[in-house]
């Protein structure tokens, strides 16, 4: 059975600020060029699990490759707390940063390997 439990968290700076609720046993790490410079861990759920409770107005929007994701980034510290996109099935989702959650220690955590950069 899936264990989601709730979170919180933000960029650096604290200005974008989000609640959601993980489970962090499909945490994966990526080796897309993004997420390899980025050095992301990454857990998703979706889009209903959560919640941006500050910094909307301070959100930038990247998209590289086939756009299918929006990397959202604070633009005054520059940091990639999340990225909204679409799953497989088809429900909105949302991937975070774990790093941007001060509760989890991501060195803690055993990520799959996801091989973006051959999609």
């Amino acid at each position: 059975m899936v264990e989601a439990k709730s979170y919180s968290g933000s960029c650096h700076c604290g200005a974008v600020a989000f609640d959601v609720e993980l489970d962090l046993s499909g945490a994966l790490k990526c080796n897309c060029t993004i997420c390899t410079k980025l050095g992301a861990v990454w857990a998703f759920a979706p889009k209903t699990k959560f919640k941006l409770t500050s910094g909307e107005a301070q959100q930038g929007d990247y998209q590289f490759g086939k756009k299918h994701l929006h990397h959202r980034f604070c633009t005054a510290c520059g940091v990639e707390s999340y990225a909204e996109g679409t799953a497989p099935d088809g429900t909105a989702s949302v991937g975070i940063n774990l790093r941007s959650i001060e509760a989890i220690d991501v060195d803690k955590l055993s990520p799959r390997p996801w091989d973006g950069r051959s999609l």
